[in-house]
């Protein structure tokens, strides 16, 4: 590992970091929270790092900022001159798993847990490409090229955790489902057992795996569900439509995304896709009964429906906004629709 102009990038104000995060992941309607990374697009990146660097060997591990580092031992070095075995995925983490190493007492293998956070992403530069540049953390230098990883913004959140077995990996994890593989009764139990809104169990890591905001509300949509009604009080039919929706639409995202990228590597990763039904399309006409996408905004996390389809033509409470609106806030849609 070697250092490159060690410490945090230089600082922006966080009226150039809010434009540049709007700039690169804003919507049509030009709105824009903090986007994570989800199944789909953590999935496109493990099986583009398998074509890339499977079975290549990481050369060197070369770190911008030691803040990027968030274990002790083994030290980052130690993963220089290793073959990588293969790429996993971990919730929305990404896991190279690299083969013995060339010195004497080190371990057999070693895992290099990578968690994008909210603006991490990876690039794919040419072999001994410099790190340059303020979004740059990490490069991962092999021989036919160089995989660097980068974050937008002035919050370095982005983590590389160096582990030594399967355990201290394991250990890690935050026990979710796995939504593509889980049952109908494993997805039940986990959903009725939980005292969470819909929209927030199904974001919930240790609930299910991999699923984010812009997701959930894609698999909410497609279930025909609120995103305020409670898993507890659904009725079987009503468990069974989600548990298909789930499905469907984590596996149709990741069919689409494979096609979009084809044999190179990921470039554009979003959560705010123009082929969304309801994620990131405040006020635009919902693809199945065209009546306006709604939206509650909270902290860094924004709920899309419709209200249609979803919640009966009923228009759920923004906190901050029907707090402000008083009687004027609209009940209903056709209160919308008459004005």
């Amino acid at each position: 590992m070697r250092a490159e102009n060690a410490g945090r990038p230089e600082p922006v104000g966080p009226a150039q970091d809010a434009g540049r995060a709007a700039r690169t992941e804003a919507p049509a309607h030009g709105y824009s929270l903090p986007v994570v990374p989800e199944l789909p697009d953590v999935t496109l990146y493990v099986e583009a790092l398998e074509r890339f660097v499977g079975g290549r060997e990481l050369r060197d591990l070369r770190l911008r900022s030691v803040f990027l580092l968030r274990s002790v031992k083994p030290a980052p070095k130690q993963a220089n001159g290793r073959r990588v075995r293969g790429v996993e995925r971990l919730g929305k983490r990404l896991v190279l798993v690299l083969g013995p190493g060339p010195r004497a007492g080190e371990p057999d293998e070693l895992f290099l847990l990578i968690h994008l956070m909210i603006a991490g992403r990876f690039q794919w530069r040419t072999s001994g490409a410099p790190l340059n540049r303020r979004t740059d953390l990490a490069a991962f230098d092999f021989e036919h090229g160089t995989l660097v990883l980068t974050e937008a913004g002035t919050k370095k959140r982005a983590a590389l955790h160096v582990l030594a077995s399967r355990a201290e990996l394991a250990a890690l994890a935050r026990g979710g489902l796995e939504p593509l593989t889980c049952s109908f009764e494993e997805f039940k139990e986990r959903l009725v057992g939980a005292p969470h809104t819909l929209k927030r169990a199904l974001t919930m890591p240790d609930l299910f795996s991999g699923i984010g905001n812009a997701y959930s509300d894609e698999i909410l949509h497609r279930a025909r569900l609120s995103p305020l009604q409670r898993g507890r009080n659904l009725s079987e039919e009503e468990l069974v439509r989600l548990h298909a929706a789930l499905r469907e639409v984590l596996g149709e995202w990741i069919e689409r995304l494979r096609r979009e990228t084809g044999a190179g590597f990921p470039v554009k990763v979003t959560a705010f896709r123009p082929g969304m039904a309801v994620h990131g399309r405040f006020g635009q006409p919902c693809p199945v009964c065209a009546a306006p996408i709604q939206r509650i905004v909270r902290a860094e996390n924004e709920l899309n429906y419709c209200p249609r389809c979803q919640t009966d033509g009923r228009i759920l409470r923004d906190r901050a906004l029907s707090q402000l609106l008083k009687d004027d806030w609209p009940e209903r849609l056709d209160e919308l629709e008459d004005e």
